[in-house]
């Protein structure tokens, strides 16, 4: 039995430092509670392009590159040691960390990836999973990512991957984790809403393992006042940008914890891995319910570096 936590609140927005202390503290509390393992939301360092989603990109162009430069300035750099502060929260509560971030190109610094990192508990990289296709919009922001990162990792609460939002639409995408045998699968994401929770239970009974999808929780009030174009893009202070849905599916596709709607705080599950296996004598869609003398699967993991 691991029980994890899934970080349902906001960032500090377009702040690395901050927003790195903010996930210090959530990870402290999680451990506290007994917790092998914390997820934070897509992007959660620091911060999702939501603008993206609001602003034209030519009559606003002068609002969209301010803010896109404040988005560069607060990326990570995984080679320049940006991460330290989070692998250093995880050694210091002994506790898993998967968090997704900007991510910026270590090289031309000009590139984002939509990344997701998995940190064990001694504070060692563990994983790194960039974007494969950014949805619509996003394709201003991100790069496409690549193969590298399609892997399962140990970590305490079992054998675990993550996709990013709509990547797990992706059917090749999830296969490639299930062809490795994972016991949780994270979902870390921008969506919510009823057909975000349907896929996600479907997902759990097609891969019949755990699996757990952290969201945001903001309201207009919660973006600060020196954001370029505040006052045009989050005008109503009550609006609800995002209003979570967090949730955790057990591996039948029953939702066993949530979904935290309109309410910031972490939601708790406990994830019996046993229960992985037993729900795999019926369907093991890698296993005895494949077809390999029929389908096959290459994977090419170019990191892109």
């Amino acid at each position: 039995m691991a029980k994890i936590a899934l970080v349902q609140d906001a960032p500090a927005w377009l702040d690395r430092a901050a927003t790195l202390a903010r996930c210090a503290g959530f990870a402290a509390r999680a451990a506290g509670e007994g917790a092998k393992l914390v997820v934070f939301p897509e992007s959660f360092v620091s911060g999702y392009p939501d603008w993206i989603w609001r602003l034209r990109p030519g009559p606003d162009a002068k609002i969209v590159s301010d803010l896109h430069q404040r988005l560069i300035d607060s990326a990570v750099d995984l080679s320049r040691g940006d991460l330290d502060p989070l692998r250093e929260a995880a050694r210091a509560s002994g506790i898993a960390i998967v968090c997704g971030l900007n991510e910026l190109h270590p090289k031309t610094r000009g590139s984002l990836y939509n990344t997701v990192v998995t940190i064990g508990a001694d504070g060692t990289l563990l994983n790194s999973h960039r974007k494969l296709v950014p949805t619509n919009p996003e394709r201003m922001v991100w790069a496409q990512g690549d193969g590298a990162g399609l892997s399962v990792v140990e970590t305490p609460a079992g054998r675990t991957a993550a996709l990013i939002c709509w990547e797990n639409y992706m059917p090749l995408a999830r296969a490639a984790l299930y062809a490795q045998g994972v016991d949780l699968y994270l979902a870390p994401t921008w969506d919510h809403g009823e057909g975000w929770l349907a896929s996600m239970q479907h997902i759990a009974r097609e891969a019949r393992c755990w699996v757990a999808a952290p969201a945001y929780c903001i309201q207009g009030r919660d973006m600060p006042s020196w954001l370029p174009g505040r006052e045009q893009i989050y005008s109503d202070p009550e609006e609800w940008v995002h209003p979570g849905d967090s949730v955790v599916v057990d591996p039948m596709g029953k939702i066993a914890a949530g979904p935290l709607r309109r309410e910031r705080g972490i939601l708790y599950a406990d994830c019996d891995l046993e229960r992985v296996q037993q729900a795999r004598r019926t369907l093991d869609v890698a296993g005895h319910y494949s077809r390999p003398d029929v389908f096959s699967l290459q994977i090419r993991r170019f990191d892109g570096k």
